[in-house]
């Protein structure tokens, strides 16, 4: 089985992240799953960390059209599925509209076992501005009735980022948090919100604090992507794509809207 995963970052800027992720994804995945861990293409952010842009809707809007881009690509390269391996994603719905493999949302996917893995879920994150956006993935998703809500971890990225050496402050602010919302709101269940916490986190061997779940992140988008690729190998089942929000445009006429909007150009992203 071989798995496309998608980051928002320039993962070659970034190797201690993309090493752990690995080694993550080759502990927990199948013996037979290959995972290749791709970013945006070089110079996507010249000036500004990826959390500084994905901040404004805008710039997530147009980053985003890279991972349209590369989701067709996964499936014309015979990928068999597609992990977008961040929290703050706001294309799946697009992204499945246009291929016929899984696409698997980092987001969703938690949210979802987190539902299953207690009573109350609260989202940690390391970038506040995100607190409306992920407020926004819990009625999307549909889990309000499980869902306390979004905490913010006061740290940044560049202290997340300095951690995968020593992962111990940010296991500690985790541990803090944590057991603060179970003691004051109820907090059976936490997601690490973005995708560099859940990586410093799987370093460091954290899934529990106390008798309350972490969810694994990583581990969970890759577990959802072989589940839904083993059923439809074995059972021919596959998403929808009845409506506005799941049909798939006509090939001509995608390769021409494309080409207008100068999009072809687009693709072919660095691989780890």
């Amino acid at each position: 089985m071989r798995l496309w995963h998608q980051s928002r970052t320039e993962l070659a800027r970034l190797p201690k992240y993309a090493d752990a992720m690995a080694a993550h994804f080759r502990r927990v995945g199948k013996p037979d799953t290959v995972v290749d861990l791709h970013g945006l293409m070089p110079s996507t952010y010249v000036t500004e960390y990826p959390g500084h842009d994905n901040r404004y809707v805008y710039f997530a809007y147009l980053h985003s059209l890279q991972i349209l881009r590369n989701v067709q690509q996964a499936e014309a390269d015979g990928y068999d599925g597609f992990l977008i391996m961040n929290l703050p994603e706001s294309v799946q719905e697009e992204a499945q509209s246009l291929v016929d493999i899984p696409v698997v949302s980092y987001a969703q996917a938690s949210m979802h076992v987190a539902a299953m893995l207690g009573r109350r879920f609260a989202i940690l994150t390391m970038i506040d501005e995100y607190i409306p956006l992920y407020e926004s993935h819990i009625t999307r998703y549909g889990v309000q009735p499980r869902a306390w809500g979004v905490q913010s971890l006061g740290y940044d990225y560049r202290t997340v980022f300095g951690a995968f050496d020593d992962p111990g402050p940010v296991v500690d602010r985790v541990t803090e948090v944590t057991r603060r919302l179970a003691r004051e709101h109820g907090v059976d269940v936490v997601i690490p919100g973005e995708a560099p916490v859940a990586t410093v986190l799987s370093v460091a061997g954290l899934t529990r604090v106390d008798e309350i779940a972490v969810v694994d992140c990583l581990g969970v988008t890759l577990k959802f992507g072989e589940m839904l690729v083993d059923l439809a190998q074995t059972t021919g089942m596959r998403a929808s794509a009845s409506d506005y929000f799941s049909a798939r445009p006509p090939a001509g006429r995608l390769a021409e809207v494309e080409r207008f909007y100068g999009l072809d150009s687009l693709g072919r992203t660095e691989e780890k």
